[in-house]
């Protein structure tokens, strides 16, 4: 029988080409920004329970993500199972 841990928000990374222009998009949208730095050409962004990372210049293709040690507002979790060790 599997446990339950808490693997830290999961989010779609998006390689997106111009990161003003996304974010502008998402917020549209509904989402807002919970983390990141748009100078540092990232930010992560929430709609519900829905979360995406916009990333420019970082990835070549867009990624799933554990993001661990962060809870659904991008707050620091207490503890947590870190995936990269799972696997």
């Amino acid at each position: 029988m599997a446990h339950k841990s808490d693997l830290g928000i999961f989010s779609l990374s998006l390689a997106v080409k111009d990161l003003a222009v996304s974010r502008a998009f998402y917020e549209k949208i509904g989402f807002h920004q919970i983390a990141g730095e748009q100078d540092q050409g990232w930010v992560i962004m929430r709609n519900l329970n829905s979360v995406i990372g916009l990333f420019q210049g970082m990835f070549e293709k867009n990624t799933l993500t554990f993001n661990p040690g962060w809870g659904a507002e991008g707050e620091t979790l207490e503890s947590f199972t870190d995936v990269r060790d799972i696997q």
